[in-house]
């Protein structure tokens, strides 16, 4: 029960859950990873001929990754639904031989549920990944996928993010044949990164006064530069617009001046050898740029996070978000705001 003398520290839930991601990601490879090939085993016997993506909010933005993942290693088309076409208008495409993954931390919401429900009645290959094996989505949907991660009670998604990333690698890995053996890396270099908090707490002091941010990266960072934007308005209620490279030539880099700041995340990878000429293009406008990526990049860059080298490019999204969510955290509590409650938010999307 709580002390009315004493409340709880702000941030106390949010911090507790962004440490836990190391063992949650163990967690799902040593107890999820043989679950996950074997689905993955079933579908791709069935040989999809593409697969669409359903989520809202944050698993929205692990959809996006799945999208990359799907395209450049299975080499199959991918898209993002647009669950209004089914629940709102009604519209009942012909989905036979589609593989339909529905991306939800609750399996709640009531707009997933009868998105995926139509799906599966329109011939799709149905499969849920969500935290809760006894929810409604994972019970109307064919396969389900269980991230493992335990309760996550603080309204940012930290934990259940980082989750569905490395299910949603696994499973895109187990449909081409492979074992996921690279993500093995992923929950002691995520300990490593996540005890650098120091680090991320002297750069929250640069946006403690922002009146707004962009983000932006290409490839498998752009997923992470909105999921970055999303956490930072939801704990810090700043304004943050996430930008592909290619987008921000086209029109928004006029925002960016030298009073602007730009978070850049940069893969290491062709993702970060496409970013290179948006970078040059903020440098040039005297951006305030901060740069989560390489230690080279980092140095080129007004600040920065470094991230650990050698990590394959499919991968590092696992690592980019976490000190993203960690200045999400320390600009909020830095803004005398509690990143455990933001207001007007809700853990379960309710609309139709």
């Amino acid at each position: 029960m709580t002390d009315p003398q004493n409340p709880p520290a702000p941030g106390r839930i949010m911090a507790t859950e962004m440490a836990e991601q190391p063992a949650v990601l163990r967690r799902i490879l040593d107890q999820g990873g043989p679950k996950i090939r074997e689905i993955a085993a079933e579908i791709a016997a069935r040989k999809p001929r593409f697969v669409l993506l359903t989520a809202r909010g944050t698993s929205d933005n692990a959809a996006l990754y799945a999208k990359y993942l799907v395209e450049i290693l299975l080499g199959k088309p991918a898209g993002l639904t647009s669950m209004s076409t089914t629940t709102a208008y009604g519209a009942r495409p012909d989905l036979t031989d589609v593989l339909v993954v529905t991306i939800s931390q609750s399996g709640g919401s009531p707009d997933l549920v009868a998105s995926t429900k139509a799906a599966r009645e329109a011939g799709a290959i149905t499969l849920a990944v969500t935290n809760n094996a006894d929810s409604p989505l994972a019970d109307v949907s064919e396969f389900h996928i269980d991230l493992l991660a335990g309760p996550e009670k603080a309204l940012p998604a930290t934990k259940t993010y980082t989750a569905e990333l490395l299910a949603l690698y696994l499973l895109v890995e187990g449909l081409r044949g492979g074992d996921g053996a690279a993500a093995e890396v992923l929950p002691e270099l995520a300990g490593q990164v996540l005890e650098r908090q120091a680090e991320v707490k002297a750069l929250a002091e640069r946006y403690r006064f922002a009146q707004r941010l962009v983000l932006t990266s290409r490839g498998y960072g752009y997923p992470t530069a909105r999921e970055g934007a999303l956490k930072l308005m939801e704990t810090t209620y700043i304004p943050a617009s996430p930008f592909s490279g290619a987008d921000l030539l086209h029109g928004p880099l006029a925002m960016v001046d030298n009073v602007s700041p730009v978070i850049a995340v940069v893969p290491d990878g062709k993702g970060g050898e496409a970013l290179q000429p948006v970078l040059d293009r903020l440098r040039g406008r005297g951006a305030d740029l901060v740069v989560i990526g390489q230690q080279d990049q980092v140095d080129t860059a007004s600040a920065g996070f470094a991230l650990p080298p050698g990590v394959p490019e499919e991968i590092q999204p696992v690592l980019e978000i976490l000190p993203l969510q960690q200045l999400a955290y320390e600009v909020a509590i830095a803004r005398g705001q509690d990143p455990d409650a933001p207001r007007a938010l809700a853990k379960i999307t309710e609309t139709h």
